[in-house]
């Protein structure tokens, strides 16, 4: 299976690794990177719930992707989780707008398999854990400063930012506002409909008024006609 040319870092991270002799090297863990290029040169995975280790692997050791496995070939580099925590990380770093507030945390980013050189990251507006939250696209070249645990960028606010992907909780805001808007609608068609109706009824009731007034105007002349004739002793 050929090797994908860019991937999201959490699609690698999802990998079971697997080696020759159909040795399990367990799912991936995190990223080592190179923060000021904005480059990958690996990941690391973790064998097992109860292992100290860390097996940490170079990009040009993957050979294939098949189904949720990853194979690599050659032996991975040992290490412990304390050594790794001390590699210069970006991801979960607060992300720092122009006014020097937080306004996301950095949760993923899409790189090149191939050069690992990374084409953006993607950020939260809180925890990045938390599953069906909102991710934006941060572009390289807003990114102008970075220090370990915080990412400066130009933006003022994630509205800056495009929306790549949206929570369930956003996608029901929307959806309620667009049900509001029909709602709106609705009561302003009922609205009109409702006005036009009792204008028309004005008019008729006005033409009844009419007609009724005339009559009694009509009825009126003719009785007063009626007693004049009565009255009158030449006719």
């Amino acid at each position: 299976m050929r090797l994908p040319k860019e991937i999201f870092l959490s699609e690698l991270l999802n990998y079971n690794v697997k080696g020759n002799m159909a040795l399990n090297y367990g799912s991936g863990e995190n990223v080592w990177m190179h923060p000021p290029v904005h480059r990958i040169l690996g990941w690391y995975s973790r064998p097992s719930n109860f292992d100290l280790k860390r097996n940490v692997w170079r990009l040009n050791q993957i050979s294939q992707i098949i189904d949720n496995e990853i194979y690599v070939k050659g032996d991975p580099a040992i290490s412990d989780l304390a050594t790794l925590n001390r590699f210069p990380n970006l991801i979960e770093a607060n992300l720092i707008n122009r006014k020097g507030s937080k306004i996301g945390v950095l949760a993923d980013f899409l790189f090149d398999m191939k050069t690992g050189q990374i084409k953006y990251y993607l950020v939260s507006r809180a925890n990045p854990k938390i599953p069906g939250s909102s991710r934006w696209r941060l572009n390289i070249n807003n990114i102008n400063d970075q220090q370990p645990g915080l990412v400066f960028c130009e933006s003022n606010s994630l509205d800056d930012l495009t929306l790549i992907k949206s929570s369930i909780k956003h996608e029901f805001l929307q959806k309620g506002k667009k049900i509001i808007n029909r709602f709106d609608d609705m009561k302003n068609i009922a609205a009109n409909r409702l006005e036009d109706w009792l204008e028309e009824d004005e008019d008729i009731n006005q033409n009844l008024d009419f007609k009724q007034e005339s009559f009694y105007n009509n009825e009126r002349t003719s009785r007063s006609f009626k007693e004049k004739r009565e009255d009158d002793p030449w006719i």
